[in-house]
């Protein structure tokens, strides 16, 4: 049997050159199509604005193993060597962010648009009723509303409590919005946060850029505190019931010794002893609570990491849409490649050579 061979075929580029030339009126009819819609999408597209704060949360390595693991971030490793037991990490940062119960957690925030015409509405209401959309998008945001109607969605509570993990549709819709919003980005060599916003105002991606940011460190804060506040909360309680025995012990064996003030007796003298020891007893324990509850609280603090603002989020100036020349650019060079597919598809037995 002869082997197939597979055909090699070439562009006649002269005889496409002097297509083009022949002709350039349809070209460019085209390019001006393109150059009109392209106008169109340009100025359809709402102007956005970002907005970035950067952190450096605080290390929790220390000694040798605190150094072999800085130089392990250097070259891109994360080498966590006698950490305190941290089970969170920066790498997961943007994926705590994008948790339901984190979105939630912004809904009520209060947002000032930089013209004053919103001012203190929560930002779920915000992103729900105030959000710009090419006309492209109307159809769909209509047949939303519709069905949000027919289905009888429940409206996001602001003030009451929102259950992160039994979400309405509706509620829904707003944490996909509100994530689509942030990005969180974090370097692996130095553990610095970056975390930027995007929104159609410049002062609301500056308000939410610093709530996102702050709630992150309430998040990180409460992880990490967990255990310390739950110990400190049982030292708390034992510290209240050492006072009250010892509050009742000491009231017991005052009463006891101004009763018996000019009584000379042993059975006096002993119970009077018998009161006084678990008096000291009960001082001793209430004592040794006092420091544990001391010990407890310095804990908390302990644990509570520290954060160090490496760049404050600002109010941008200049927005960041893609430039409309590039856009032009862009549906000028479609239209031409779409003219010239149909040239060469009208005229292949000139432009194409099979070999």
């Amino acid at each position: 049997m002869e082997d197939k061979k597979a055909h090699k075929i070439n562009i006649d580029v002269i005889q496409l050159i002097k297509l083009i030339v022949k002709d350039k009126r349809q070209f460019l009819t085209y390019c001006g199509v393109g150059t009109i819609i392209s106008i169109i999408v340009a100025f359809s597209i709402p102007r956005i604005y970002k907005s970035s704060v950067m952190l450096a949360p605080e290390e929790t390595s220390n000694g040798f193993s605190g150094n072999i693991s800085s130089l392990a971030s250097m070259v891109g490793m994360n080498m966590k060597f006698g950490t305190s037991g941290d089970a969170i990490y920066p790498e997961i940062y943007p994926d705590a962010i994008e948790s339901t119960e984190f979105l939630v957690s912004l809904f009520p925030v209060k947002v000032t648009s930089k013209d004053k015409e919103i001012k203190d509405m929560p930002y779920c209401e915000y992103i729900e009723k105030h959000q710009k959309s090419p006309w492209w998008m109307y159809p769909k945001k209509l047949f939303n509303i519709i069905k949000n109607k027919l289905k009888g969605d429940d409206k996001p509570a602001v003030d009451g409590k929102i259950d992160p993990s039994f979400l309405t549709k509706e509620q829904y819709d707003l944490c996909k919005a509100i994530s689509g919003n942030i990005d969180c980005h974090v370097d692996k060599k130095t553990n610095v946060i970056d975390i930027v916003v995007t929104d159609q105002d410049p002062l609301i991606a500056k308000t939410m850029v610093n709530a996102v940011a702050a709630q992150l460190q309430v998040f990180i804060t409460n992880y990490r505190t967990n255990k310390a506040r739950n110990d400190e909360q049982y030292m708390e309680k034992l510290f209240e019931e050492a006072e009250a025995q010892y509050t009742k012990s000491r009231l017991k064996y005052a009463t006891f010794c101004e009763a018996n003030t000019n009584v000379v007796l042993k059975s006096v003298e002993s119970k009077m002893e018998e009161l006084e020891n678990d008096m000291q007893l009960k001082h001793n324990i209430y004592t040794q609570v006092v420091e544990q509850l001391q010990m407890a609280k310095a804990k908390v603090q302990e644990r509570t990491p520290a954060f160090t603002t490496l760049q404050n989020a600002t109010v941008p100036v200049k927005h960041s849409n893609t430039p409309k020349v590039f856009i032009l650019i862009l549906f000028v060079f479609l239209a031409f490649i779409v003219r010239l597919a149909i040239l060469i598809k009208k005229n292949y037995k000139e432009v194409l050579i099979f070999q």
